[in-house]
């Protein structure tokens, strides 16, 4: 499966519901999972659709909507993710990226990445975002 948007948040993009998940005060998360335990379905919306957590989700830092510094505009970008302590187990090799409201029923699911694979020791494991468009995602 390729990485891409959930298709019910890019809907709530345009209504404008969703939001500027850039602003201080909005928890965007990172949620590391296997594709064995989910497959992604366009009718997903909200996190309580995921598998439970591997590790604690991360809340992604630096957030920005234009890429490399105002390189790349409508280009969501963040700090890296580093998950602390991934317990040792079979490779990890899909996320999901989600606007956290504090209730799994109602945070949006915003991306799914997949393309890579790390085998989890017990120690931490961090996610580089990719450093050029479309860094984490482009709307």
């Amino acid at each position: 499966m390729a990485s891409q948007h959930y298709n019910l948040a890019l809907q709530e993009w345009w209504k404008g519901t969703i939001g500027d998940i850039t602003a201080a005060g909005t928890s965007v998360k990172v949620r590391l999972m296997r594709s064995s335990a989910y497959v992604i379905s366009q009718a997903h919306q909200w996190a309580s659709q995921l598998p439970a957590a591997i590790v604690a989700d991360v809340v992604l830092g630096t957030k920005v909507a234009n890429g490399g510094g105002g390189a790349d505009p409508g280009c969501f970008d963040a700090g890296d993710a580093t998950f602390v302590a991934v317990p040792s187990g079979a490779a990890i090799d899909c996320l999901a990226v989600f606007k956290d409201t504090g209730s799994p029923g109602t945070s949006n699911l915003l991306f799914y990445i997949d393309g890579f694979s790390v085998v989890p020791n017990g120690g931490d494991v961090t996610i580089q975002w990719q450093n050029s468009a479309p860094w984490i995602a482009k709307l």
